[in-house]
């Protein structure tokens, strides 16, 4: 190949996309490269995931304040895109049920923080078990928690647009091309993809999700960090169950410090209906089988526990939850099970399809905790994007955005204009009300 690019963005997920998105509407000179090893955009996480577009309800506004105003600007964006572009968005609500005294005070905070994070009173309601059961019959609960101003979209859907919209401002996407290295030559990086193939950049913006700690580390960043991989599984429904209830329903986790979430009953943009995800523990940013799985495990845990995730494999509590998720993955029950809690109408007999397993990578610090928001690391040439997890899809165009103008700022990348129309919106009102909110 041997080509040169200004910009080279490792990773065709839903937010590498929408960094190409914006820097190619911003920079109509400079040559902008995404490199994707799947054979589309959006192949793994970003088109494996519940679709929903979340309320920043469940974020604190201190702690999460970024990801909270992404996910909050993200809805009306997306829902802005797909009415240009013509693509699948629904306002659909979810709700999220308390089963006991105890889940009734998260709600309540939850309420408390969506309203700091933006959320009006006709988004969010908290609901007694009486007001609840007059909306959504077949709910068992002790209070819910009703959000309005959350949908459902096919984010799949959403990114190979994005990529179009790119492509048509410049950007090249290399699609089926792995990065087998990456090294500094004469002040650029030179990439080799698939073992043969090179190409050159001035700047590398690693958005590679699953493998975004690996290639890190393989530019010397983040050394300290490590990541654990789960997948996460879904139960398709009958069309019977259909219209058992109106809107989405999740209930409040059991453990929020880690990354297990229980199963939620889920209303896809289509209309079908699913249960899921749990959170399996797996040995690569790919292990949907157990061939990939084998293959990893090895160097894999030879890894962990030379790290900090040392400390967390080896915490009884995370073992146990460990182990329960790997019983909810053998057993069709054991996951409905979960379900049943808050809908208790479902039979486990009746549900006898497996949806699409999509896995999440989260980061465990050297003090062997997991980090609970996303992690920025520039470098004099390239810029990580780490633990990027949910509400990922549902913020990715602000945060993409609030991306590409940190890149200005700091000098890694100045792009020839601020002021540039990107599709239906002007690049620096998005910043500014990202930023300012």
């Amino acid at each position: 190949m041997g080509k040169n690019f200004d910009v080279v963005i490792i990773g065709g997920g839903i937010l590498g996309t929408s960094i190409s998105y914006f820097l190619s509407s911003l920079n109509k000179s400079k040559k902008v490269a995404v490199i994707e090893q799947a054979k589309n955009v959006a192949f793994h996480t970003s088109g494996r995931n519940t679709g929903k577009v979340h309320a920043p309800y469940l974020y604190n506004p201190e702690k999460k304040k970024l990801f909270a105003n992404a996910a909050f600007h993200g809805f009306e964006m997306w829902e802005e895109y797909s009415k240009l572009h013509d693509l699948p968005f629904k306002k659909d609500g979810v709700i999220e049920v308390a089963l006991d005294k105890k889940g009734i005070k998260v709600l309540e905070k939850y309420l408390k923080w969506g309203k700091q994070n933006g959320l009006e009173e006709n988004d969010i309601e908290l609901l007694d078990k009486a007001e609840m059961k007059k909306i959504e019959p077949e709910i068992k609960c002790e209070a819910a928690l009703y959000v309005h101003r959350d949908g459902s979209a096919d984010y799949s859907t959403y990114t190979k647009s994005l990529m179009q919209d790119s492509k048509e401002n410049g950007t090249s996407f290399l699609l089926d091309s792995k990065v087998s290295e990456i090294k500094k030559e004469n002040g650029k990086w030179k990439i080799t993809l698939n073992k043969e193939d090179e190409i050159f950049a001035s700047l590398v913006i690693n958005a590679a999700g699953g493998e975004a700690v690996d290639i890190a580390h393989e530019l010397g960043v983040g050394t300290k960090l490590t990541d654990v991989h789960f997948r996460g599984e879904y139960w398709r429904a009958p069309k019977q169950y259909n219209n058992l209830t109106k809107t989405s329903i999740y209930s409040v986790p059991e453990f929020p410090d880690y990354p297990f979430l229980d199963p939620h009953w889920i209303i896809r943009v289509d209309g079908s209906c699913e249960i899921g995800p749990n959170a399996v523990p797996v040995f690569s940013p790919y292990g949907y089988d157990k061939t990939e799985n084998f293959k990893t495990f090895l160097p894999k845990m030879l890894e962990m526990i030379g790290s900090g995730a040392r400390k967390a494999i080896f915490d009884k509590q995370f073992q146990e939850l460990a182990m329960s998720e790997i019983q909810s993955s053998m057993s069709k029950s054991a996951m409905v099970d979960r379900v049943r809690r808050f809908l208790p109408k479902i039979d486990a007999d009746k549900i006898t399809e497996k949806g699409t397993a999509g896995i999440r990578s989260s980061v465990i610090n050297d003090k062997g905790k997991f980090e609970p928001d996303v992690i920025l690391l520039d470098e004099e040439s390239s810029f990580h994007i780490l633990n990027y997890n949910s509400p990922g899809a549902t913020g990715a165009l602000p945060f993409a955005a609030h991306i590409v103008n940190h890149l200005h700022n700091s000098g890694l990348f100045a792009s020839e204009t601020m002021d540039a129309h990107c599709g239906p919106w002007k690049f620096s009102e998005i910043v500014e009300k990202l930023e300012n909110k």
